[in-house]
């Protein structure tokens, strides 16, 4: 199996739950000679008074990472979270940035966190966001459009380095069939409106919409089997994040990848909307692959 050279991973520690799954998760990867781990952990002004508590937290964390024979270094920072992380795994070339969905002072309901949110949509590279509890990676699921970010992610994922026993899954989605709408006009009134059945002409969309659905996870099945993964077809009707997240809850999913249609900087990157709605929504671990 090809896989990743060298793994340098950006870690965000906050002591939180999400945050100690994502340790657990990384222990679980069976990571490339010379992979090094960099566990972050950013502090606000108002925060000072607690670097006594972070330091004894990354140090913890670092334990962990050793004791597993992964090699980690730690530093402990002061400014806004969001914007260190992404600017300190620019500096030290990250190739993945970890960290948990939510922190210790979210918002009770909420499924992502402020940082989180910044940070997957902002960075410059695949960003990996971890829910808990974490209980292994059994089943992945890739998500593809067949549009050039998902491409690059179905590389990315082709050189990963997943545990050895991971069913990896490829899913598309094709939109669903257009009804036909037609209005009659009615004098004095509102006009009445039917919703008749598709006709040949939609049948025969359709089923060419469904073609080129089966022959790209063909390709794509075909360029992770290069690489040496496994991994299982999947055509599916609809709406693609309500397809892609029910699919999810019905058959124990641990991680989705998918791609991010992001325009390369700070103040104009812009996921695509269905990358949104699965970090946002999603019951599992996410991880959003962007071409750096």
């Amino acid at each position: 199996m090809t896989s990743i050279k060298r793994m340098n991973i950006l870690m965000a520690d906050d002591s939180s739950q999400h945050a100690q799954s994502a340790v657990e998760l990384i222990q679980d990867l069976p990571l490339p000679p010379k992979s090094r781990v960099f566990v972050l952990r950013v502090f606000t002004p108002g925060q000072i008074s607690a670097i006594p508590d972070f330091e004894s937290s990354l140090e913890k964390t670092k334990r962990q990472f050793l004791n597993a024979g992964i090699p980690a270094e730690t530093d402990l920072m002061l400014g806004s979270p969001a914007e260190k992380i992404i600017e300190i795994a620019h500096n030290k070339k990250s190739n993945l940035i970890v960290l948990g969905a939510k922190g210790l002072r979210a918002t009770l309901g909420i499924l992502l966190g402020g940082v989180a949110q910044q940070v997957v949509e902002y960075a410059h590279g695949p960003v990996l966001i971890v829910r808990a509890p974490y209980q292994g990676l059994r089943r992945i699921l890739f998500v593809t459009d067949g549009s050039v970010t998902s491409q690059y992610a179905a590389r990315y994922l082709a050189k990963f380095p997943l545990p050895e026993k991971a069913d990896v899954q490829v899913m598309h989605v094709v939109p669903p069939p257009q009804p036909l709408l037609t209005m009659e006009p009615h004098l004095g009134g509102w006009q009445s409106i039917y919703v008749l059945p598709p006709d040949d002409e939609n049948s025969a969309l359709q089923k060419q919409q469904e073609r080129k659905g089966q022959a790209l996870l063909k390709r794509t099945c075909a360029l992770l089997q290069r690489h040496g993964v496994s991994s299982t077809p999947i055509l599916r009707q609809g709406d693609a994040a309500t397809e892609i997240m029910d699919y999810v809850k019905g058959n124990k999913v641990d991680l989705i990848v998918a791609g991010s249609r992001g325009l390369g900087q700070f103040r104009s990157l812009w996921m695509g909307s269905v990358s949104r709605k699965l970090v946002h929504y999603s019951d599992c671990s996410v991880l959003i692959v962007k071409r750096p």
